[in-house]
């Protein structure tokens, strides 16, 4: 393929080593990662362009989420490259959006290198750590919260409790969606007490992962959607089923059956996301 004149882009950050690298295959697409772990895809021609399958299948929750096209006031907590924002512009015009992102260096790199379009897109972003943003945002302020923040390769402790969690649900207005991007694998001893704080709140609350993921067979992502709403399991399940990277959506009893004799965690006893096998999200 002919040098389209791109080069990729090493730069240090306030929590690592940041890498901006061009796609061969797609003439505006970029990866960006952080101390070799893949933190974000984006396609500065085509916001709509999705890469890596997690996200997609947080588009897909956030598609079902409202009318097509109707537009959302959306928390974004883990800015990266600010693909799912970038999504949210082109698929909902109109929506407000806050992205808060916790490393500074790094939402000055991509500003610089990935910018947005002319007027932001009606995306805000903010440098803070995300759970302190949180405690002072307004009470039903916004229609989703999408969670996905990683320090590295890990979901940091103190966004793992079920404090953490209480703040997300106050600032969700009435039938507001709450989504959480974590990481684990089987007997799920992370994963399983999340599930458990968020139907405390919430009480409707779906899992999103790969069937092997599920099985035991493999670490990796685990997606939570939760509401006071009920949630539109058939149609998200349905989308995810359909991807080129299919994946399963466990509600209702089945959910119960995951998640049985787990407990909530509080801040007290909170731990960071498990430490992924070498290899897993491009580590090792």
């Amino acid at each position: 393929m002919e040098d389209d004149g791109r080069i990729p882009v090493t730069q240090d950050v306030d929590f690592g080593a940041a890498r901006l690298l061009p796609d061969v295959d797609r003439p505006a697409g970029w990866l960006l990662t952080v101390d070799g772990a893949p933190q974000s895809y984006v396609d500065l021609d085509d916001p709509t362009h999705l890469e890596f399958e997690y996200v997609r299948r947080l588009a897909y929750v956030l598609d079902e989420a409202a009318p097509e096209g109707a537009p959302l006031d959306v928390v974004h907590l883990g800015g990266g490259a600010l693909t799912l924002p970038r999504y949210t512009a082109a698929t909902r015009p109109g929506s407000r959006q806050r992205v808060v992102e916790a490393d500074r260096a790094l939402a000055a790199l991509v500003a610089a290198r990935l910018p947005l379009g002319r007027g932001g897109d009606g995306v805000a972003i903010t440098t803070d750590d995300a759970r302190a943003w949180l405690e002072g945002a307004p009470d039903a302020s916004a229609d989703a919260v999408v969670a996905d923040v990683f320090g590295g390769s890990r979901v940091p402790a103190h966004l793992t409790s079920y404090e953490f969690v209480t703040e997300a649900a106050r600032v969700l207005r009435p039938g507001g969606l709450y989504l959480a991007n974590l990481a684990d694998s089987a007997p799920f001893d992370f994963l399983r007490p999340q599930i458990a704080g968020l139907r405390e709140l919430f009480g409707e609350v779906c899992l999103i992962a790969e069937p092997g993921v599920l099985r035991g067979r493999r670490f990796g992502n685990a997606l939570l959607a939760a509401s006071r709403a009920p949630l539109p399991v058939d149609r998200i399940a349905r989308r995810t089923a359909s991807d080129v990277f299919p994946a399963r959506v466990v509600d209702g009893d089945a959910l119960e059956v995951f998640g049985r004799g787990a407990r909530p965690v509080y801040d007290r006893d909170a731990v960071p996301s498990p430490i992924p096998p070498d290899g897993s999200f491009g580590v090792g």
